[in-house]
């Protein structure tokens, strides 16, 4: 059979479609603001072989890392038709213990234990869950090792054969702070797996098996030939990079991020040799999560129609020592590691990559997803809540244009929670949210500004952040001047302290935190003449 270009980006775009429509399916019936209102969700289709083929318009944070789930569902159990999986544990294929992964196999020949003996497909969707236990309501705070995280589920059924396994479901709603929409926002998960399904075996029937796994793997190659074609284009030779996280929430001590892309005849290989080891606080990435965020920053150097598929990372290896902060070994705290950690990788890489591409690189984003949590007993209804959110922060500027201001850049890719539902569903009220002017970095393109949100509390709450760039602030380029980091501060009873980057703390009613968040860095030398874009 013989590639046909028209047919390639139709399968392309066919795949594409069932990733999408599983994402809408699951916005609209979760419970949670979390992910009804933020869509801190994603969703993928893989091929009989666990490999990613298509991924929607999601989480790059999440999708980078998704395959090694799929992979650990797969090497764990023998999935049937009508079977779904869940884990979350970041060492067996999970990123931080608040991501729940469901897997389900897709099986063309119908819906029988017998229909075949292999799937054709794995669907999978992957939501961040606002509570999964553990020490600090919504299981996003300061911790030392992952048992204070939260609950750890390996790969095991979640639902097989159709029917929800109700043990399973009852010991994971048993450890968590809110079990009714823990519970909503997994049976959301599940309908869109099902639904997924039910569009890739409508696919299936249309066009045939043999028609559809010959565009399975012709668009594996030909992501992979597109990546290859890319990196043609960098000059040889080799990039190095560092940058830095604050802390890790126990000590002072910076954390480093190194980096060496060497680029030649095609192929990269990415080495984080030098960057610190583990750390105490949960700044610590699992492998799954550095190699999400060099799928995400590779991937930017295609165009936006290049297909989404593993393919894509063929042409590239990846270094990372175990033991480091950017591969974790158990039992490390890893749930910054995911949302900060994640957001530094970023930022060294494109710093190495602008040395070999110095006018395709922008200057660096915010470089934190600032991440906000807090639970206590609601007084209104006098159950537990738990509420978990991310604020965005400045775009860095571009080699042509200004950075946007207040939005969530790189391996972040949600929305704000409207004030009208924090309000609704918490005992709080927002006082302000505000772009915070003149925080982005000056320079001949201007980085975009951050973003003020000021909440206060009308209960008593155990508070959590999650923050960077607090003490290095977004680096600037060709001149730029870096963006102004972020700020935390706590004011109760008319008096204000200032929080540290990462910590927990209890607030009593009345209180009202402000976070400020960093602007982007400029790029190229500013200048008060004609050349001055605004």
């Amino acid at each position: 059979m013989r590639i046909d270009p028209a047919e390639l980006e139709i399968f392309k775009n066919l795949f594409h479609s069932v990733a999408e429509e599983m994402g809408a399916a699951l916005r609209r019936s979760a419970f949670s603001p979390n992910i009804k209102e933020r869509r801190d969700y994603s969703c993928a289709v893989f091929d009989g072989r666990g490999a990613v083929v298509a991924m929607g318009d999601h989480m790059p944070v999440h999708l980078g890392s998704m395959p090694r789930s799929v992979s650990a569902a797969i090497e764990h159990l023998s999935l049937g038709p009508g079977d779904i999986a869940v884990l979350n544990d970041p060492f067996a294929g999970g990123t931080h213990l608040p991501d729940l992964t469901c897997v389900m196999p897709v099986f063309a020949g119908g819906k029988g234990r017998g229909a075949k003996s292999n799937p054709a497909f794995y669907v999978a969707n992957r939501a961040h869950h606002s509570d999964v236990g553990g020490a600090q309501p919504a299981s996003m705070g300061l911790s030392e090792e992952i048992y204070q995280e939260g609950l750890r589920i390996p790969p095991v059924l979640l639902v097989q054969n159709g029917k929800p396994e109700r043990d399973v479901l009852a010991m994971l709603l048993a450890n968590v702070r809110t079990p009714t929409e823990r519970e909503g926002d997994l049976t959301a998960q599940i309908a869109a797996c099902k639904l997924g399904e039910q569009r890739l075996q409508e696919m299936t029937r249309k066009y045939g098996t043999r028609r559809i796994d010959f565009y399975l793997a012709a668009l594996q190659r030909y992501s992979a030939r597109l990546m290859r074609a890319a990196l043609t284009r960098i000059p040889n030779g080799t990039y190095r990079a560092e940058d830095f996280l604050d802390d890790d929430g126990y000590s002072t001590q910076p954390v480093r991020l190194r980096v060496a892309i060497e680029i030649k005849g095609g192929r990269a290989i990415v080495d984080f040799t030098g960057s610190s080891p583990q750390r105490r606080g949960g700044v610590n990435a699992v492998l799954a999560i550095t190699t999400s965020a060099v799928f995400y920053v590779f991937r930017c150097l295609l165009g936006e129609e290049v297909p989404a598929c593993a393919g894509l990372l063929d042409p590239i290896e990846v270094i990372a020592p175990e033991g480091s902060v950017v591969n974790a070994r158990p039992p490390a705290a890893v749930a910054a590691g995911n949302v900060e950690t994640s957001q530094r990788i970023v930022d060294v890489l494109l710093r190495a990559l602008a040395r070999a591409l110095p006018h395709r690189i922008p200057a660096a984003s915010s470089g934190t997803m600032n991440n906000l949590s807090f639970g206590g007993i609601d007084p209104r209804t006098g159950v537990p809540f738990a509420y978990y959110e991310t604020i965005a922060g400045g775009m860095g500027a571009r080699p042509t244009a200004n950075g946007l201001s207040g939005i969530h850049t790189h391996m972040t890719n949600s929305l704000n929670t409207p004030v009208e539902a924090l309000e609704s569903h918490f005992p709080v009220r927002v006082r302000r949210t505000s772009l915070r002017r003149g925080s982005g970095g000056r320079g001949k393109f201007q980085g975009g500004d951050g973003i003020i949100r000021e909440i206060e509390f009308l209960t008593e709450v155990r508070l959590s952040i999650l923050s960077d760039r607090r003490c290095f602030p977004p680096y600037g380029l060709a001149g730029g001047q870096p963006g102004k980091p972020g700020n935390n501060t706590l004011t109760t009873k008319g008096r204000t302290r200032r929080l540290p980057s990462k910590t927990v703390v209890n607030v009593p009613p009345g209180s009202i935190l402000t976070i400020e968040t960093p602007g982007g860095g400029g790029w190229g030398k500013f200048s008060t003449g004609k050349d001055r874009k605004d």
